[in-house]
């Protein structure tokens, strides 16, 4: 790797620490400039696009990123995360896949697959991924309350209970949410 492009790569980083993300973008695209192909500064570049909210550029770096290293499951989890936040839910779901393909212990790719199908009202896969990342992380409040709302739309009454049960026994204010969320609505007209 260039020495220039390296600096630039790191400053970057430590501009990024600091939340000084507008920074760390100039500084990426002078290590890019310098060196096209230094690939943690397209990825890093992707990265801070989607913490900007600057998802198309986030997706094409992590495109980008990709064709150096089609097989790494993080950045195959990054281009999901942002084809996840444009509306994208096949994209999202594609790239979810790749990465638990590659990466079987990957939680949070298990969550946004659980969440990306979910949106597309595939619910009983939803339940399925949204499982395996709550197994991956038993402690995670957030897959558990996603995996709940979803065994309540699947009008899985035994389900639900046990996974209400298991959050209020390590998170009782996320239990009490997943209560709120649910009570008085009816699981929708096409669960099985």
């Amino acid at each position: 790797m260039n020495p220039a492009s390296w600096w630039h790569y790191q400053f970057a980083r430590l501009l990024a620490l600091f939340k000084q993300y507008d920074h760390a973008v100039e500084e990426l695209r002078e290590a890019l400039r310098i060196n096209p192909s230094n690939r943690p500064a397209i990825s890093t570049l992707g990265y801070l696009y989607g913490r900007l909210g600057r998802y198309p550029l986030a997706i094409e770096q992590f495109r980008r990123a990709l064709d150096y290293e089609p097989n790494n499951a993080i950045l195959l989890f990054d281009l999901g995360y942002v084809c996840h936040m444009q509306k994208d839910y096949e994209e999202a779901i594609r790239n979810f896949k790749g990465a638990v393909r590659l990466k079987p212990n990957i939680d949070r790719a298990w969550y946004g697959l659980g969440l990306a199908l979910a949106s597309l009202g595939r619910h009983e896969e939803s339940a399925e991924a949204l499982s395996e990342a709550a197994a991956l992380q038993p402690m995670n409040s957030y897959a558990w309350f996603e995996l709940g709302m979803t065994y309540h739309v699947l009008d899985r009454r035994e389900k639900f209970n046990e996974v209400a049960a298991h959050l209020k026994r390590f998170d009782p204010k996320m239990a009490q949410h997943l209560a709120k969320a649910t009570s008085g609505s009816e699981p929708s007209a096409g669960a099985s």
